[in-house]
């Protein structure tokens, strides 16, 4: 049986399975000996259709003959997902683009000395963190395409006033601003592509998605190198051209993204009343009930944390967080700390960010066919390690400290969405995905605030420090990983032997979506 049947669900089926096979060895024949072969050869057919349908997890789909699964999930996939993975693009440069400002003058044209350029990156983490659950609760009440595209509006309308600040308290407070319109927008995202897909094939579409981070960390390389030859132009500095053009771009591409931002499917519109249904109905079946008009209350959010495993999820992305930031950030210095000038830096900084665009979704496709995600991200956040490593280790060799940037870049935003799907999609229901969806990314922006303060111009170009903090946090990432490995199959186990102990039903009324007794978590 799948992982995401209930066991209870598939019995019955089973029996009813059972049933049918035994009406067939037992029907009053036709006359003609043709005939009664060929009605008999159709009834088994059938049963058999059915228990592989049983086997896979894919009752639903008896409900309803007249829908074409394939066809729908097409639909779905060119409906929910190229809309949010232009938003997050557009955020995603929004966000990190001030690393590529600062090879264009910022740091001198505000006059930033010694930690100050660090100071202004980690004020945009702190509401970023803070206020994660509380706007995911407002997705909730509200409809997304309503929210996400006002908050695309805002932070492209931040990024602008980047572009016009004159010193470092209008850089901070652009910055603090920025990180509280975005904390609305990357776990909302989330926590809707979780509420349209199963768990055996949510993996490729979380990637897809996430891959925004590294064409973001491409486009923003190839962008930045052409905006920064407009320095001067009607009195600006490259940098300040930047973020101008760039956060005007993202205001115009939101007020089309309005119109087509899906909503969760319980209220999608472009679905028809029956695939409506049997979108809800396949998802039931995997993770249960999505609860999705239940309150969300105070006391029902720190009834979440009850659960060790909601804050295992946090460590495993805070160490990923802070090795991906790090890189994010800082490899442009990097990149000319090893004697190229900041036209060459943008351009070769590009070839890192598409090599681990194609990574993640082969890594992805692969996860989702084997329905397995435990070695993916130990593996590819093991690789990100030794990348750090030989960072460490090699000094005055360009070419191998080059190469070596490939190897964070590949691994970090591989194990990132595996980690990130795989924490998520195993929460069942709306409740635990908003909040510990919510609370993933919010507990794992500390790892952006220790990145800023990691690589610091002092330490150029060595930044012993630096690589050293990163091999720290992708460590961590690991020892969480293997926890909540741990914490899944146990309670995989600990259900299984009550299931087989008892013949009572598969728990009670209070417990919903991953909590039920015949609920088994993807590991």
């Amino acid at each position: 049986m799948p992982v995401g049947t209930t066991e209870t669900e598939a019995g019955g089926l089973h029996t009813a399975v059972k049933g049918m096979s035994d009406e067939v060895k037992g029907m009053s024949l036709p006359s003609s000996p043709g005939s009664s072969k060929d009605a008999v050869a159709v009834a088994v057919d059938a049963t058999v259709n059915i228990e592989q349908l049983v086997r896979r997890g894919e009752q639903y789909k008896l409900r309803f003959p007249e829908v074409n699964e394939a066809k729908l999930m097409r639909k779905i996939d060119l409906k929910v997902i190229p809309v949010l993975c232009v938003m997050y693009l557009l955020a995603y440069l929004d966000r990190v683009n001030i690393g590529n400002a600062v090879l264009f003058g910022l740091k001198e044209d505000l006059r930033l000395e010694g930690t100050q350029y660090n100071s202004a990156l980690v004020v945009f983490f702190i509401p970023y963190m803070l206020f994660d659950i509380p706007f995911n609760a407002l997705v909730k009440r509200l409809r997304p395409h309503v929210w996400l595209s006002m908050s695309m509006f805002l932070f492209g309308l931040l990024s602008v006033c980047q572009g016009l600040t004159q010193n470092l308290s209008g850089l901070v407070a652009t910055r603090f601003f920025l990180g509280l319109v975005e904390s609305g927008v990357f776990p909302a995202c989330l926590y809707l592509i979780s509420m349209w897909y199963r768990r055996a094939e949510a993996q490729k579409r979380y990637s897809f998605f996430f891959s925004s981070t590294t064409l973001g960390g491409a486009f923003g390389g190839l962008l930045a190198s052409a905006i920064g030859k407009m320095d001067g132009l009607g009195g600006y500095r490259g940098w300040r051209w930047i973020f101008i053009v760039e956060g005007a771009l993202t205001c115009a591409v939101s007020i089309a993204l309005y119109f087509f931002i899906s909503d969760f499917p319980e209220e999608a519109s472009w679905l028809t009343p029956e695939e409506r249904e049997f979108v809800q109905a396949r998802l039931r079946e995997d993770v249960g009930e999505s609860c999705r008009d239940d309150p969300l209350t105070v006391r029902s959010v720190l009834a979440v944390f009850k659960d060790v495993k909601i804050i295992i999820g946090g460590f495993m992305y805070l160490g990923l967080v802070c090795a991906g930031y790090s890189y994010a950030y800082f490899s442009p210095a990097i990149i000319q700390s090893l004697g190229h000038s900041s036209i060459r830096t943008q351009l070769i900084s590009v070839p890192p960010w598409a090599c681990a665009c194609v990574v993640a979704m082969v890594v992805a496709t692969i996860s989702d066919h084997i329905r397995h995600r435990f070695l993916f991200v130990v593996s590819f956040t093991m690789l990100a390690l030794a990348g750090y490593v030989m960072l460490l280790v090699v000094h005055d060799r360009p070419n191998v400290q080059y190469a070596a940037l490939f190897l964070p870049a590949m691994g970090t935003y591989t194990a990132m969405p595996i980690a990130i799907c795989w924490f998520g999609i195993n929460l069942g229901g709306h409740r635990r995905r908003a909040v510990g969806t919510a609370w993933q990314i919010g507990f794992g922006s500390i790892g952006g605030i220790i990145a800023v303060y990691s690589f610091l111009a002092k330490d150029s170009p060595r930044y012993i420090a630096g690589y050293s903090v990163c091999i720290a946090a992708t460590c961590t990432s690991i020892i969480a990983d293997c926890a909540y490995f741990y914490a899944i199959s146990r309670e995989n186990r600990r259900r299984r032997k009550e299931e087989s102990e008892s013949s009572a039903s598969a728990g009670s009324e209070d417990e919903k979506g991953d909590l039920r007794r015949d609920y088994r978590y993807l590991l």
